[in-house]
């Protein structure tokens, strides 16, 4: 695999999870953070896999479906204005729910 520039993250685990993370590169002769890049992608492959991520988009699609048709007025270039619209009226909705 042809690898680009790296980004970090980091976060914190237990010492003991730590301990069996660098056993585990130590026994594969991997870094752990090469161990740990294969770990994750391996998880999101899952969720992707499972629906996970399908059944997440599809309820943003029927939340959003419910606001379609509902920017009313008479400006001509509210097409253009479209976005801020939108988001304005998802925020004044959050906002009485």
């Amino acid at each position: 695999m042809k690898r680009g520039r790296s980004e970090v993250y980091s976060w914190r685990v237990s010492p003991a999870l730590k301990a069996s993370l660098e056993e585990a590169g130590r026994r594969e002769r991997r870094p752990v953070s090469r161990l740990l890049e294969e770990i994750v992608r391996e998880y999101m492959a899952g969720r992707t896999e499972s629906g996970t991520d399908l059944a997440a988009q599809q309820e943003l699609h029927v939340k959003a479906a419910r606001f379609a048709g509902c920017i009313v007025g008479s400006r001509a270039h509210r097409a253009e204005q479209a976005r801020v619209l939108v988001r304005r009226k998802l925020r004044q909705v959050r906002l009485a729910g």
